[in-house]
């Protein structure tokens, strides 16, 4: 494996056993052969409408769901059930909620302080107590919250709680699941921006995963753009925002609301007809076909792989 890349995800699949209408037991295919790879230091965005398997990508990538198939490496060593509790310490995440994600029954300090126990990494108390404190000051919280329960904190503040939670085992890598998306919109801005500041100061990469276009252009390097399990298009940030080819991409974009009214008036909405097929009764072929204006036959018969169009530029359609 190349140390290039700080994580590598393969041929990753995630199904599960689900009864459909009939009571049998059918695979729902949440994702479906995704394969991507992150370096140090860099933030990749996921993007796609909701139920495309952006989180079922993050938590089969930390093992909190067992992968059906597929490889995931973490700098250039293969990460498997015996060896992921090594790997923990350097792997973390920041959940989409921040009011199921924490404990109300236990104080700031401990929920700061759970890894560091788990981990045995403070040698006393004292020790424990100076960390937290630490990892709570690099978050923007103050020293006297740490004895309060996480129900007299707002929703900004209980993030920031899970980030610091995140911090606390110097991790190398982050997944941040929606990390904004339950937060007010003034809110949104501190915490997105608390995040670059700790990568600076930290060198950690990113899975940034959100709905929001603009967030992920914002914070991102590269975009992944999601559909129905599958990666339809893969390119460095601006590429993707600027000159999309898959026809998907173009949709998600044309959605995203323009602040000029003028260029908002001449630009042309593109809406997607038809619903989202069931990921349990995936269509033959390319996943998005059964929406796209561009489907030939060969859509229906083959799925497209991702192929590079140029510049890193990585697009899974055979018409454009």
């Amino acid at each position: 494996m190349s140390n290039e890349y700080l994580v590598e995800v393969k041929n990753l699949k995630q199904y599960f056993p689900v009864r459909n209408s009939k009571g049998k037991l059918v695979p729902l295919k949440a994702v479906d052969d995704v394969s991507f790879a992150i370096k140090p230091g860099e933030t990749l965005g996921l993007v796609g409408e909701s139920g495309c398997g952006k989180t079922t990508v993050g938590r089969s990538l930390l093992r909190l769901y067992k992968p059906t198939a597929g490889e995931i490496w973490f700098d250039g060593q293969l990460v498997t059930d015996k060896n992921m509790h090594e790997h923990r310490k350097e792997m973390q995440m920041v959940f989409q909620d921040p009011y199921s994600s924490l404990d109300p029954r236990m104080t700031v300090e401990d929920i700061i302080g759970e890894p560091l126990d788990i981990h045995k990494l403070c040698k006393n108390k004292a020790e424990r107590r100076e960390r937290v404190l630490e990892l709570m000051k690099t978050v923007g919280l103050n020293a006297e919250q740490a004895t309060r329960y996480p129900h007299e904190f707002s929703g900004g503040q209980r993030q920031r709680i899970g980030i610091a939670r995140a911090l606390a085992v110097n991790p190398r890598f982050i997944v941040c699941d929606e990390p904004v998306s339950a937060l007010d919109v003034s809110i949104q801005a501190q915490v997105v921006n608390m995040f670059e500041d700790l990568q600076q100061q930290l060198g950690m990469a990113y899975l940034f995963i959100a709905h929001d276009l603009l967030v992920v252009h914002h914070m991102s390097d590269r975009i992944a753009v999601m559909y129905l399990g599958k990666i339809m298009e893969v390119a460095d940030s601006d590429s993707v925002i600027n000159h999309p080819i898959h026809p998907y991409t173009e949709s998600l974009l044309s959605a995203v609301p323009i602040p000029d009214p003028k260029i908002a008036r001449t630009r042309q909405r593109i809406v997607l007809e038809g619903d989202v097929p069931s990921p349990m009764n995936m269509p033959q072929g390319c996943p998005f076909r059964t929406r796209c204006r561009y489907a030939t036959e060969q859509c229906a018969a083959e799925c497209p792989t991702l192929t590079d169009r140029g510049n890193g530029h990585f697009v899974a359609c055979w018409n454009r």
